[in-house]
């Protein structure tokens, strides 16, 4: 990596997990309240209280997963599935990487892919691949292992490179792999990949990219390097339609936890706006699964807006912050040097 810049740098990595946080943390209080409550009562701050009743600034398993995630790597400098799965089973059953030391809102399918884990079933086999292991938990927790997808290539590869996508789509399959620890439906795992793309063209900022360009080629390389183009086209072919002049209406927009839902109303709230603050409290205020919607925006908004963009008012209430701060720090040296983590 000699010939490029690192793959991802502190403070951009603060932006994409501290931007994440903060909107899960929006969100939490007022998760599964319908879009008319919103309507009459916008959320245009952080508060406290709601179906959790939990204090203001708390995130949820969100963040807590995206955190065990990043320890693991940050740890081991390497993905490790099984030391992964090991962090999420500390997480959903001793409350560690969580905001209160109390562990709330466990996904269906990520408890029943846990306890498969701990019955001894192998790692690849814990997913669900049923039409109803289709929720939001598995894009949820992509964020950390999209940077890896650049680390991952030497300079001879990137310099080799052709084609109608990126040269960073070669590793894109890996976070298709990474939701199905606990997501092995095709649509949840292409999911992963396609958020991931558009990530990863944000954290290399070519050329000045601004986020609909970002997110345009993060779709189309997704799908190119997709065999199932069919099923991707049929699946995302609202999606694909997107376009900044041209948005769907607000009342079209779904946000529930179903993940291709959330992955329309995530682009749908960056496409829409023009900043961090505006991206997330759209995306709160469309109801329902509003911490995950929100979380996905703002991991996205974070990296486009950067770290300066997220407002102190909200960051100085997040709970952990000094922890969540360390942990980008340590994830952020994964990457550092010749021996730069990557997916094995």
């Amino acid at each position: 990596m000699d010939n490029m810049r690192q793959a991802i740098s502190l403070e951009q990595v603060r932006g994409m997990i501290l931007g994440f946080a903060v909107a899960d943390a929006l969100g939490v209080p007022v998760e599964f309240e319908e879009r008319d409550f919103f309507d009459k009562n916008p959320v245009t701050g952080m508060q406290g209280g709601g179906y959790w009743e939990q204090p203001i600034g708390t995130w949820s398993d969100d963040t807590s997963m995206v955190l065990a995630e990043m320890e693991s790597i940050a740890r081991l400098k390497a993905v490790d599935y099984d030391d992964i799965m090991k962090n999420f089973i500390r997480w959903a059953y001793h409350a560690e990487f969580t905001a209160t030391d109390e562990t709330f809102d466990i996904g269906c399918s990520i408890e029943d892919a846990l306890r498969r884990y701990k019955s001894g079933i192998p790692l690849e086999k814990c997913g669900g691949t049923g039409e109803h292991d289709n929720g939001n938990g598995s894009l949820m927790r992509i964020l950390p292992f999209c940077p890896i997808c650049i680390s991952s290539h030497s300079k001879e590869r990137i310099a080799s490179s052709t084609g109608d996508y990126p040269w960073y789509a070669e590793k894109i399959s890996h976070l298709g792999e990474a939701s199905a620890l606990t997501h092995a439906h095709l649509r949840s795992m292409m999911a992963c990949e396609i958020y991931g793309m558009i990530a990863i063209a944000l954290i290399l900022g070519e050329q000045g990219k601004d986020v609909y360009a970002c997110i345009e080629e993060g779709i189309k390389a997704a799908i190119a390097r997709r065999k199932e183009t069919r099923e991707a086209r049929k699946t995302y072919s609202r999606l694909l339609s997107f376009r900044r002049d041209n948005l769907p209406p607000r009342e079209e927009i779904k946000s529930t936890g179903y993940v291709v839902d959330t992955l329309e109303a995530a682009i749908w709230c960056l496409l829409s706006t023009d900043n961090y603050r505006d991206a997330v409290l759209k995306a709160v205020n469309l109801g329902e699964d509003t911490d995950t919607v929100a979380a996905i925006v703002g991991g996205l908004a974070g990296l486009a807006y950067g770290m300066e963009s997220i407002p102190e008012e909200w960051l100085s209430v997040l709970k952990k912050r000094d922890y969540i701060e360390e942990l980008c720090l340590a994830y952020s040296k994964a990457f550092e040097g010749d021996d730069a983590v990557s997916f094995k």
